[in-house]
């Protein structure tokens, strides 16, 4: 489907329950059929920053079969999410937990080929300073800049885009009223799309925009991504 409509790349996610097992052979040949490149993208429900080191390793384990199958496909770039999942007594070292147990990761992702690149997402992976935090403390790691997410967030995609341009390695653009995690339409709610594009573009960046919108109905979801992209490159020109 997003090869017959003309996209440049497929976001590849590997969650359940549709897309546990992928077949690597017949996905190739699609992406080679169609010219696409692949951007991997992993269960954001991975609990792989818990304090237990049994749960730390396969949760590893599961991100390098990732990792393998984005390799095997010519990714270059392999994304995650925050860990949210701890004892509520621990719910203060949540970012230390979190910069613990990326590097590793890191470090098996690049065994790879692939750039770890996290995703913004809610308190306390919504602001600059932790960001900052993050990349410092962990060598290697990305931003994965999902303008939706910054939306909901303490700091909007133009602050991270300000502070933190020059890190970011791959883009998700989705609207909502910031109120929860929507996945419209561009322009169906609040985040203000020329701000954002103009923002991306001062960064210099020039790579991968997964317009990540969800819709149960075949035939408008593909209304909605065609009129998304009109609308991004219109602003982007």
């Amino acid at each position: 489907e997003i090869g017959e409509a003309g996209f440049d790349f497929l976001d590849l996610t590997i969650e359940g329950p549709d897309a546990m097992n992928i077949d690597v052979v017949r996905v190739g040949e699609l992406i080679n059929q169609y010219n696409l490149s692949v951007v991997g993208h992993t269960d954001p429900c991975l609990p792989y920053a818990y304090p237990s080191l049994g749960i730390r390793v396969a949760c590893l384990n599961d991100l390098e079969k990732c990792a393998k199958i984005f390799s095997a496909l010519n990714a270059k770039v392999m994304n995650i999410h925050p860990c949210y999942f701890f004892p509520p007594a621990m719910m203060n070292e949540i970012v230390e937990l979190n910069t613990d147990a990326l590097k590793p990761i890191v470090e098996m992702a690049d065994s790879y080929g692939l750039k770890l690149a996290i995703e913004n997402f809610k308190e306390p992976f919504d602001s600059v300073s932790t960001f900052k935090r993050l990349l410092e403390e962990v060598p290697g790691l990305y931003l994965h800049l999902d303008f939706g997410h910054a939306n909901m967030g303490s700091e909007n995609g133009e602050s991270f885009c300000k502070a933190l341009g020059r890190h970011i390695a791959h883009v998700h653009f989705n609207d909502n009223r910031s109120t929860g995690d929507h996945h419209m339409p561009l322009g169906v709610g609040s985040v203000n799309w020329r701000n954002a594009v103009s923002a991306l573009k001062s960064t210099g960046y020039d790579d991968t925009i997964t317009l990540e919108i969800f819709c149960d109905d075949v035939t408008l979801k593909h209304r909605y991504l065609e009129i998304s992209k009109e609308f991004v490159m219109s602003l982007w020109e």
